[in-house]
C-alpha cells in the first residue's frame, strides 16, 4: 500500500446533491451500469440488464440472502416529544435492546409507542448507542406493523413522508431474494436484480451461491481517523451453509470465476477464506461451511484470496465501501470511473446506480 492510499482525505470527491439517489429507477433492472476492467484499465457504460451477457457460462455469482428488518421506529415522550428509535439488533430475543435514538433521552426517560409498547431508557452514557429496556418481548411483531424501513440519512424522508411511502420503501429496500431477518440496511447491490434476470442468468448455466450477512451500523458507520488503517469495523454475523460451499467450492476447483454482489458479500467470503479456507501452498482451494461474525476491514494493500470480480453500487466519498473497491480496483481507477459517473449524471449512493469491477 502506498503512503497516499492510507489516507483518509484521498478518497474524498465532490458529488452533486441532485446525482444523490432519492428513489430508485422505476424498474429495477433499469439502472445504469458502469464495467471496469482491471487488466486493461478501460471503462464502459451499459444498461444493468446487460448483466446476463456480461457474465460467463459457469461463473459462480455469490449473493447475499440478509432481509432488511423495519428497524427505524417513532414514539413519544411523556412531554409529547417525538423520539426516534433505531434498533440495532432488531431480531434480538428479550425485552433488553442496543438502539440509537435521536433527539437526546436521558437515562430513566421512559418513551411511549403503539400498542401499549413502553421503553425505559437505561443507559445514557453513550451518545450513540443506548440501552433500552421495554415492558414487552416481542419487539419484532412491533416493527413489522409499524416499522420504517432504515434508509440512510441522505434519502430524505422528511415530515410524514417516510409513513406516507412506508410500503414502497418496504419493497424496493429489500432484494428480490431477501428471506433471513436480521440487518438494517440493505445490501444494495442487489437491489439491481429481478427475479427475470436471475432466471435467465441460471439458463445461461450461471451458478448462484447464497450467503447470509446481517448488515449492521459497522457497515456505514463513518471512519473517523485520518489514518485508514486505525479504523476498526463493528462485528457482523455471517452464514454460509454446506449446499452453498460445495457450489463455491466447485467455482473453485473448476477455476471459475467467483463474482460476489456487494461488499457484504465480499467480507465474508474473504473472512471465510481466511479463516476456513483450505490452501494448497498459496492458492485456495476450498472454503468450510461456517458461522460467526467478521469485523473484516478492507481497504487498499488487501490480497484478495477468493472474490474474482465485483457488483457494487457508487458509493459515499470516504466510506468503508468506498475503500473496499479502491482495494479490489486501485484507487484511481475507481476515482476515475466516479468522476466519468458524475459527468455521465449516474445517481449515486443506496437507491443509485451499478458498477461491475472484473
Amino acid at each position: 500500500m502506498k503512503n497516499s492510499d492510507n489516507l483518509l482525505q484521498n478518497y474524498d470527491y465532490i458529488i452533486p446533491e441532485e446525482l444523490i439517489a432519492q428513489f430508485p429507477t422505476e424498474k429495477r433492472e433499469n439502472s445504469k451500469f458502469i464495467v471496469l476492467d482491471r487488466k486493461e484499465q478501460t471503462i464502459n457504460h451499459r444498461n444493468f440488464s446487460d448483466i446476463v451477457d456480461i457474465l460467463n457460462d459457469d461463473d459462480c455469482l455469490v449473493i447475499n440472502t440478509t432481509k432488511v428488518v423495519p428497524a427505524r421506529l417513532y414514539g413519544k415522550k411523556k412531554t409529547g416529544g417525538k423520539v426516534e428509535i433505531l434498533f440495532l439488533n432488531p431480531t434480538s430475543v428479550g425485552a433488553t435492546h442496543t438502539v440509537l435514538l435521536k433527539p437526546y433521552v436521558k437515562s430513566g426517560d421512559i418513551v411511549y409507542f403503539e400498542d401499549g409498547y413502553e421503553c425505559v431508557v437505561s443507559n445514557a452514557e453513550n451518545q450513540k448507542h443506548k440501552t433500552v429496556n421495554f415492558n414487552k418481548n416481542n419487539i419484532l411483531a412491533l416493527l413489522e406493523k409499524y416499522g420504517l424501513m432504515p434508509l440512510p440519512p441522505y434519502i430524505k424522508r422528511k415530515d410524514n413522508l417516510a409513513q406516507e411511502l412506508s410500503s414502497f420503501d418496504r419493497e424496493r429496500y429489500q432484494t428480490v431474494y431477501a428471506n433471513s431477518q436480521g440487518a438494517i440496511a440493505a445490501p444494495t447491490a442487489g437491489l439491481h436484480f429481478t427475479k427475470d434476470i436471475l432466471h435467465k442468468l441460471k439458463n445461461k448455466n450461471v451458478k448462484i451461491a447464497e450467503i447470509i450477512l446481517h448488515v449492521g451500523w459497522g457497515t456505514f458507520k463513518p471512519i473517523a481517523t485520518d489514518e485508514i488503517s486505525a479504523h476498526k469495523m463493528l462485528p457482523e454475523s455471517y452464514i454460509l451453509d454446506e449446499l452453498n460451499a460445495k457450489i463455491i467450492n466447485n467455482a473453485i476447483s473448476e477455476n471459475k470465476r467467483i463474482i460476489a454482489v456487494g461488499t457484504t458479500t465480499v467480507r465474508t467470503l474473504e473472512t471465510i477464506a481466511n479463516i476456513y479456507g483450505i490452501y494448497n501452498e498459496h492458492n485456495l482451494s476450498a472454503i468450510k461451511s461456517c458461522n460467526g461474525q467478521t469485523d473484516i476491514f478492507i481497504y487498499p494493500g488487501y490480497n484478495f484470496k477468493i472474490v474474482k470480480s465485483m457488483i457494487t453500487n457508487l458509493h459515499l466519498p470516504c466510506s468503508t465501501p468506498l475503500l473496499m473497491a479502491s482495494a479490489f480496483a486501485g484507487r484511481d481507477f475507481i476515482l476515475s470511473a466516479y468522476k466519468q459517473a458524475i459527468d455521465r449524471k449516474y445517481r449515486f449512493f443506496s437507491y443509485g446506480d451499478s458498477m461491475f469491477i472484473q
